[in-house]
């Protein structure tokens, strides 16, 4: 899995950092979450085509998450999109997409599925499942959760021992496909051991502090949280509905996650220095993300 921070930004984008949008590559495809303005030119300049995006989850219905969905919609119709897209948001999505669909003159060639959601999984597939929490933002706001499902680990060795070259007939293998070398039937319990932890990745969208997040959060491998401010400025987060590096690491902290990264910066910081030595004096493995930031997700090795 990798992971593309294309804007992390709070309210105003800067000229280094974008309104908030990350793609995800994963599972055969790019997911985008949040589409801030600009999202598109975010995503030209990461070589991330907007043809190839599966999915947009969207945590809430501020400008700073959503503006670059008409602009990403209509460069999608005008490069002659027919595949589908699925977006994903909270109650009233229907309504602002049907809005972003009739901004402009443009021909529409491809069907929008629109997802109102509640808390609980949003999406399963075969690989993988999402699910969503309401937080604590000044409106409904939504975390997102994917997880890669449990399963059995491929032994490599033992393939290559069996004279199974790399290729498609790993793939085969692990996806429980008997495969055939030369007169031989090779099953897929012959290369599997037990179950190995899926991948899992938490993003928070704009919230204050919460005891859900720890929850939703536990024993994430990634846990992308807002920090907007810097703990001075914590009372002034509660009243914007947002959090500051320490309380987020805080939750880091408190939910076992393996890695922090900060976003939404405030437009006050014009270095990251300040945000993310406050994150580990609590929770050391913290990051202040930035735009075009590339995060490759690895499994451990001792799972």
């Amino acid at each position: 899995m990798e992971l593309i921070f294309l804007g992390t930004s709070s309210a105003i984008p800067t000229s280094r950092r974008n309104h908030s949008a990350i793609a995800l590559k994963a599972f055969g495809e790019i997911m985008l979450f949040d589409c801030g303005e600009g999202t598109q030119l975010q995503l030209s300049k990461s070589k991330i085509s907007p043809m190839k995006i599966t999915r947009i989850f969207i945590t809430h219905f501020h400008g700073d998450h959503i503006l670059g969905l008409p602009g990403l919609i209509q460069s999608m119709a005008f490069m002659g999109r027919k595949e589908p897209l699925h977006v994903f948001g909270p109650k009233g999505l229907v309504s602002l997409i049907n809005n972003v669909r009739n901004l402009g003159y443009y021909s529409l060639g491809f069907q929008i599925y629109m997802h109102e959601i509640i808390e609980g999984t949003i999406l399963e597939e075969e690989s993988y499942r999402v699910s969503c929490y309401p937080m604590k933002h000044t409106i409904l706001n939504f975390a997102y959760k994917i997880e890669e499902k449990r399963r059995p680990k491929f032994i490599k060795e033992k393939a290559l021992a069996l004279g199974i070259k790399p290729g498609p007939n790993f793939g085969m293998l692990q996806k429980g496909i008997p495969v055939y070398v030369g007169n031989k039937t090779i099953m897929p319990e012959q290369v599997l051991g037990g179950e190995r932890k899926g991948i899992k990745i938490v993003y928070s969208g704009d919230t204050c502090p919460s005891k859900d997040m720890v929850k939703f959060a536990e024993d994430a491998d990634i846990l992308i949280h807002e920090s907007t401010f810097e703990a001075a400025y914590e009372d002034k987060s509660y009243e914007t509905g947002h959090s500051t590096s320490k309380q987020a690491a805080d939750i880091a902290k408190k939910a076992k996650v393996k890695k922090l990264f900060l976003t939404h910066i405030s437009t006050r910081y014009k270095k990251s220095d300040l945000i993310e030595a406050e994150a580990r004096e609590i929770f050391n493995n913290s990051v202040v993300a930035e735009d075009f930031m590339h995060v490759e997700v690895k499994r451990s090795n001792t799972e």
